[in-house]
């Protein structure tokens, strides 16, 4: 049969495509060689979240006598917090899949190469799928470089979300997002942990500030970080792994190999079809992610975009609408980034080093939670909200968070932002009181020295 689509990829970018795509009366096939949902929804953010959520149960826990809660010691049963990990993955599958279902969207498994612009094969059946359009959605997967030794105890997060029984020690290879987040959960249920990152600091690429208050957490939570100096020398046995962070040897249980993810192109063929592939791999869109084929675009991961699941599905809508007819766009100079570690950080905008970096004279405004009504209740403290806006016209250009919710906070902080609000405006925006959100409201004012909740600035 001809399709008017052929979506290659179940992942947050392609179900997303399809649905819209179908809705918009499009005849639609998908095709996913795994699982509904992707890397995000079984082997990423959701396990991930679901596990660190068990995790903040149990911290929860530890610390119910502060809030006058008599409560024995806390038994963690791996088990059943990786049988409630697999309970949320199934449903949320099945959602999707009702989802597909009641727009109208064949789908199909297997694992899709080009014959032709016009044309995929399934490897495993050999069927041929016609289509006039095609939208490539087949994601990421982790990057092993060549000289890690393979091993049993050399693990990415896919094996670690699935592992039988609770480290003992973990090494965790890169401190980026995946890195910190699997350093935070497994040192809250007793994992020693310890972080190497080549780079000056943790999470590359984030807002100095935020970086830095990481690291303290982390830090007074018991993990090991090392910052500037390479893992070398690593070397695997049936017991353990080892490697040599300057002169130092490290030794565990196992190595987390967290140091980025590579696109999923090479089974997809596309040189068959004409596609322009990077060096890398990545097939490059514009903004109406249209490869440099007619009729073929591509989304999320492996587009070489901004590699998370929400920008997946925004690059979904856009492929689809543009596939039937309409005139769609996307941006990814404003798209929101989440870190669950403890506590969490939300950022979206511009940091610190890129304002000066573009020469743009700035101001900056910083809150702590320890100064709201409600953190204090809440017995969550640490970080802030600092945001930055241009020295001239006052635009808000990024917030940074880091502390109680900031993956949710970052939200307000994001649509105010895609309107060009000011600081102040953002700051004349009532707040409900008592609230952690106060903390926007209060960053705003302090871009003008205005917080009423902070010492007055002294004027020099």
């Amino acid at each position: 049969m001809k399709y008017d689509l052929c979506v290659i990829g179940a992942g947050p970018g392609g179900y997303v495509a399809a649905i819209r795509a179908a809705r918009l009366g499009a005849k639609t096939i998908l095709i996913e060689k795994e699982n509904l949902g992707g890397t995000c929804l079984n082997v990423g953010c959701i396990p991930t979240k679901t596990l660190l959520a068990s995790s903040e149960a149990l911290r929860m826990v530890k610390k119910a006598a502060e809030f006058g809660i008599e409560t024995s010691a806390p038994k963690i049963n791996w088990d059943k917090m990786l049988d409630r990990k697999d309970d949320v993955i199934e449903k949320l599958r099945k959602g999707i899949a009702g989802l597909l279902k009641s727009s109208k969207v064949e789908v199909v498994t297997g694992t899709a190469s080009f014959l032709d612009k016009k044309t995929v094969m399934l490897s495993a059946s050999g069927k041929t799928i016609k289509a006039d359009k095609f939208i490539i959605a087949t994601g990421s997967e982790p990057l092993v470089p060549g000289f890690i030794p393979e091993s049993e105890k050399v693990i990415t997060s896919t094996e670690l979300l699935a592992i039988s029984k609770i480290p003992k020690s973990l090494i965790v290879l890169g401190g980026g997002v995946v890195g910190c987040e699997f350093a935070s959960l497994f040192a809250e249920l007793g994992t020693e942990v310890t972080i190497v990152e080549m780079m000056p600091t943790l999470i590359p690429g984030q807002d100095a500030d935020i970086s830095a208050a990481l690291e303290k957490e982390l830090t007074e939570a018991g993990i090991t970080v090392m910052t500037g100096v390479p893992l070398e020398d690593i070397k695997a046995t049936k017991k353990s792994v080892s490697g040599k962070v300057g002169k130092e040897k490290i030794t565990a249980d196992y190595l987390l190999v967290s140091i980025g993810r590579k696109p999923v192109s090479d089974s997809l063929k596309p040189e068959a079809a004409g596609i322009k592939v990077s060096e890398r791999g990545f097939i490059e869109v514009d903004e109406r992610c249209r490869t440099n084929v007619s009729g073929i675009y591509a989304i999320g991961d492996v587009s070489g975009r901004i590699q998370l699941a929400h920008m997946a599905s925004a690059m979904g809508m856009t492929a689809a609408e543009n596939v039937c007819g309409k005139q769609s766009t996307f941006r990814d100079d404003l798209v929101p980034g989440c870190i669950f570690t403890h506590p969490e950080i939300g950022t979206v905008g511009m940091t610190e080093a890129q304002c000066k970096e573009n020469n743009l004279d700035i101001n900056i405004g910083k809150f702590f939670f320890a100064g709201l009504g409600k953190a204090l209740a809440a017995g969550e403290t640490q970080g802030f909200c600092k945001i930055i806006a241009d020295a001239n016209t006052d635009q808000v250009l990024g917030v940074h968070i880091i502390g109680p919710h900031a993956a949710d906070l970052i939200a307000e902080a994001a649509v105010a932002m895609n309107m060009e609000v000011t600081a102040k405006e953002l700051g004349k925006a009532i707040h409900a009181h008592p609230t952690l959100a106060e903390a926007i409201m209060e960053a705003a004012h302090a871009v003008h020295g205005d917080c009423v909740h902070m010492p007055p600035v002294r004027k020099k």
